[in-house]
């Protein structure tokens, strides 16, 4: 195994030099918003977790435009400034925490309980993930919804090894949706939105 292929794809090692370098990624468009409209609904000032929040965009819309009193948590460090930079808006802004949910403390979390979490493009890299997904159930508040945003293998056209290990597989995506009462899907180009209750 090489020094490269030794670091975790889901931990600070593997994201902060790429933040620290100014690397940023996909901003959320106005269908993305929407559909989140529709499978979220208002979030009345309860708590929400996003998990690999990055520059914040996802935190900010859920925090500034449905409504929830969210909290954004990423393992980098560069990323959790980048987004604690670009708070704006009216009223209090997200809280941000430098945190690696795979193997953070939890309890260090503003709340015991979300009534969201949230991981958009975040799933594909979680090394183990029925660990990954046994954390977010912990978290999960009865009635929640755990909100993910993931590429699915073979929708990208292009020749590019690399963009085409972005998506997740079919065992991958099984994995996900096993074990919830009610799933719900929608697809966005390359990418596929759920929304996952317990």
């Amino acid at each position: 195994m090489s020094a490269a292929s030794a670091v975790s794809t889901a931990s600070p090692g593997s994201w902060e030099p790429l933040w620290a370098e100014g690397r940023r990624y996909r901003q959320l468009c106005q269908t993305e918003k929407q559909l989140m409209a529709e499978h979220l609904g208002p979030g009345e000032g309860r708590p929400a977790l996003d998990i690999g929040s990055g520059d914040g965009c996802l935190a900010r819309h859920l925090h500034h435009d449905l409504g929830y009193r969210t909290t954004g948590i990423d393992c980098s460090p560069s990323a959790v400034a980048v987004a604690a930079a670009h708070s704006s808006g009216t009223g209090p802004a997200p809280a941000w925490q430098c945190l690696d949910f795979t193997t953070g403390d939890l309890t260090t979390l503003p709340d015991a309980a979300y009534a969201l979490i949230t991981c958009r493009l975040v799933y594909r890299w979680m090394d183990d993930k029925p660990g990954f997904l046994g954390r977010v159930r912990h978290l999960l508040a009865p009635g929640g919804v755990f909100w993910v945003v993931t590429e699915i293998a073979g929708r990208r056209t292009t020749p590019h090894p690399a963009l085409l290990r972005l998506g997740i597989l079919p065992a991958d995506a099984e994995l996900l949706a096993a074990g919830w009462s009610l799933v719900h899907t929608a697809d966005l180009d390359v990418l596929r939105c759920y929304a996952l209750r317990p």
